[in-house]
């Protein structure tokens, strides 16, 4: 995912605007708007491949469910969750949001939300 108005600037990726990507800080402003009890205040995103974010959920049903195409690239952050000893990981891209919390490695992830983007026509 690059988003556009890093293509605008005629770049390949996120990285490549030097901290200027307006995706970026729209999906920072989401996110801290979200007041997660235990989050610390999200201050960047990072491109990560789809493989490495694509946790597999069991939901209350027993169904497992992955989110993500291992192929894509999202936005994202690790944060560890104040007073614990797991982390929460928070994922996007141009229409949805995604916080899990986790251990070591990934270890027992659990959904926290999961929800669609406000967007605008320009995301």
């Amino acid at each position: 995912m690059v988003a556009q108005c890093c293509r605008e600037r005629g770049q390949e990726s996120c990285e490549a605007c030097a901290g200027h990507c307006e995706l970026k800080e729209t999906l920072i402003a989401e996110y801290n708007a979200l007041g997660i009890p235990g989050m610390a205040p999200v201050t960047g995103m990072n491109s990560l491949k789809g493989s490495f974010v694509n946790l597999e959920y069991v939901l209350p049903s027993g169904q497992t469910i992955r989110f993500w195409d291992d192929n894509k690239i999202y936005l994202g952050n690790q944060i560890c969750k104040a007073g614990s000893n797991r982390c929460y990981g928070l994922t996007a891209d141009e229409t949805h949001l995604l916080v899990c919390e986790y251990g070591d490695n990934g270890a027992d992830p659990e959904i926290v939300l999961y929800q669609k983007r406000h967007t605008s026509d320009k995301n």
